[in-house]
């Protein structure tokens, strides 16, 4: 039952290392360091496509041959890259139609990295015969783990191959001109198509008066549908390639969280296993970066993944680039671990000398030796993954509220023409996360496709794109005694972006029993109110004019022509209940409804703890495990739920013992439950 994502004993320690950028005589001293440290995955040949092909017939597998060998040598794992994310001069001096077309249609030179159309006949022709001549080349080495497709998949290509490309994905999406000039409503604005090649693409030479604003949304969505599906095809293209010579071997490619341009729930499907790179700014609160790690397992369908990329100290793209303090690169491993990660992976084991990345932070420092605090960090926490071995490999997670993120859906909310400037549905979204992620509450991250019948709780803030079949799912949850909870601005329109007619929310209408009649639009310095459980909220963003249809007023607003209308209703559906909340508020309102909700559903946070101490609980079979992960300044005491051990110190506690957490410490509690 229970499958561990990579043919790994421990939980897999290393990173992105590039040997090829520095003298071979320095290799065997990396190796000691590397050695020293734990580390026992080495990625490899990420950008050494120029060096690979040097000419369109030549190949030259040499220096790999070495580093290949020489990892071999060390027992060290490989996760096998495909050097696909860039591609060489000669292939853009020589085929020029290779290159990227930015949305202005400004036609990009040779340079940084993600330069290629991903329509590009000739860039997935020569990056598929690469991808095949390495598994050809090294599908006998049996310490090859995974193979890496490309990096970090990104960008928008609006260039001539796109173009075309973009006219043969929308006759297969609807079939026929008619169909589609309905579901772009081509009438506005006199936008009728009456043949296929008047079909443009969606830039700021049509449609766009800025990156993110469209005057056609429908048509700027299914190019966001259509980019990621051209670009998940080169991914596709690849694999099939290496798994024609390793089909054994599992495939993956490095995810970047919540990444607005890719439908990574659409991705998800294709990837034998998810990995990702966690880089959160230096503002970032600890909330959002969990909320990345649970988003990545939800595209992996609830499996575990795997951290592909952290820095063990500092970025090097941030304004201030901070560096990690002493305990925090520890902490924020072991909150990837809790989140579902099996492995604990670094860009980069050694600190390049050159361009853009030389300064973001390595496990081995310009200093070239073992004597730094970084070092010895990386050193001790590779000690106790050791340590741990098997333990933690392939346990779940054991959510019962689930939290709506779909991808189309954010296009959607974010391209809309109003009602407010100042909504972006991100954020919305991390508001109700944060206040389940602060109270220990366990989520996961789910599509509008998924089956909701394991949850408690679903809630979908700003559900505007009510795509076919989500209404269904969510009518049957709630009838059968599920909980539902939703926003202003839901329920507005179709997959295509055309209102739903018949009033808002439109099919959660029933469900929700409010007909919602206007919105209003505030702007940041005004403020409406309501008094919910006693406790007075600001209403503001977005107020919704409601009328109840079955529901119950729960708070009404108290200012305004709409003072004493409902802002917060309740209506019982089935078994069931589902919430509407018309207005965006404060940090305390969420956190207040989030443990009311929780508490009718006999939902229990995964430990009881205090405020800046994470509790994360991931099962196998009868072993649970919990992490407690104390992100202050300072100790706090955490009551132990359950007689069990610490599996970093074997120490033993009793149930409802008091265990002192040390300021940026981690516990992880092992117990078995028949």
């Amino acid at each position: 039952m229970w499958e561990k994502v990579w043919n790994h004993q421990k939980i897999a320690y290393g990173g992105d290392y590039n040997p090829e950028q520095w003298p071979e005589d320095t290799w065997e001293e990396d190796m000691r360091l590397l050695k020293l440290a734990h580390i026992d995955t080495l990625t490899l040949n990420v950008f050494s496509w120029a060096a690979l092909q040097p000419s369109e017939e030549e190949y030259r597998f040499e220096k790999l041959d070495k580093i290949m060998e020489l990892a071999k040598k060390h027992d060290m794992k490989v996760c096998l890259a495909t050097s696909t994310g860039a591609h060489p001069a000669w292939m853009a001096r020589k085929y020029p139609e290779i290159l990227r077309t930015d949305i202005t249609g400004r036609k990009h030179k040779f340079g940084a990295r993600h330069n290629s159309c991903p329509n590009s006949f000739v860039y997935r022709k020569y990056s598929v015969r690469l991808a095949e001549k390495l598994a050809e080349r090294y599908q006998d080495y049996n310490n090859i783990v995974a193979w890496h497709i490309s990096n970090e998949y990104g960008g928008e290509c609006y260039c001539e191959n796109c173009e075309k490309a973009f006219r043969v994905w929308l006759k297969k999406r609807y079939g026929n001109l008619e169909e589609l000039n309905r579901a772009w409503n081509t009438s506005f604005w006199g936008h009728t198509m009456y043949d296929w090649e008047d079909i443009v693409l969606p830039d700021q030479r049509t449609e766009h008066i800025s990156e993110e604003q469209t005057v056609a949304q429908t048509i700027s969505i299914d190019y966001r549908r259509f980019n990621s599906d051209s670009i998940m095809e080169c991914f596709q293209m690849e694999y099939e390639a290496v798994k024609k010579y390793t089909p054994d071997i599992p495939v993956t490619t490095n995810l970047m969280g919540a990444f607005k341009p890719l439908d990574y729930h659409k991705w998800g499907k294709y990837m034998d296993f998810i990995s990702w790179d966690n880089y959160p700014s230096n503002e970032d609160s600890i909330s959002k970066t969990a909320l990345n790690h649970d988003l990545m397992r939800g595209v992996g369908g609830g499996k575990p993944f795997i951290l592909m990329e952290q820095t063990p100290s500092q970025q090097n793209w941030q304004p201030f680039n901070a560096l990690k303090r002493p305990g925090v690169m520890r902490l924020w491993s072991y909150q990837a671990v809790a989140h579902g990660s099996d492995a604990v992976m670094f860009f980069q084991m050694k600190r390049s000398i050159g361009s853009c990345e030389k300064y973001h932070g390595a496990v081995i420092s310009h200093a070239g030796h073992e004597h730094t605090r970084v070092f010895r960090e990386v050193t001790e926490l590779g000690a106790e993954l050791e340590k741990l071995g098997d333990e933690i490999l392939g346990s779940v997670g054991t959510a019962q509220v689930a939290l709506m993120f779909d991808w189309e859906n954010w296009w959607a909310v974010d391209y809309s023409a109003g009602p407010s400037v100042n909504l972006k549905y991100y954020d919305e979204i991390l508001k109700y996360y944060t206040a389940l992620h602060e109270q220990n509450i366990a989520v996961d991250l789910v599509s509008e496709e998924t089956e909701l019948s394991q949850y408690k709780l679903v809630i979908a803030p700003v559900l505007y794109m009510t795509k076919p079949g989500v209404d269904v799912r969510i009518r049957e949850f709630v009838a059968q005694g599920g909980t539902f909870v939703t926003t202003f601005f839901s329920g507005y329109v179709d997959e295509n972006d055309l209102v739903i007619i018949g009033g808002y929310p439109g099919r959660l209408r029933d469900i929700l029993g409010v007909w919602v009649e206007e919105i209003d639009a505030l702007p940041e310095t005004k403020k409406n109110h309501f008094v919910y459980q006693g406790e007075t909220y600001s209403a503001k963003l977005l107020c919704d004019i409601m009328h109840l249809e079955g529901a119950q007023a729960l708070a009404e607003y108290q200012e305004d022509f709409y003072a004493g209308t409902p802002v917060i209703t309740c209506n019982s559906f089935g078994k069931g209940e589902a919430y509407y909340i018309g207005t965006s508020s404060e940090k305390d309102f969420y956190a207040r409804l989030i443990c009311e909700l929780c508490e009718k559903q006999n939902i229990k946070p995964a430990a009881k703890a205090p405020a800046g101490v994470e509790a994360v609980e991931r099962v196998r079979n009868h072993e649970h495990y919990l992490f407690l992960l104390n992100h202050n300044e300072e100790q706090k005491e955490v009551i132990v739920p359950e007689e069990s051990t610490d599996l970093l110190t074997g120490t033993i506690y009793h149930k409802e013992e008091s265990l002192t957490l040390a300021a940026k410490g981690v516990v992880i509690l092992k117990w078995f439950e028949e």
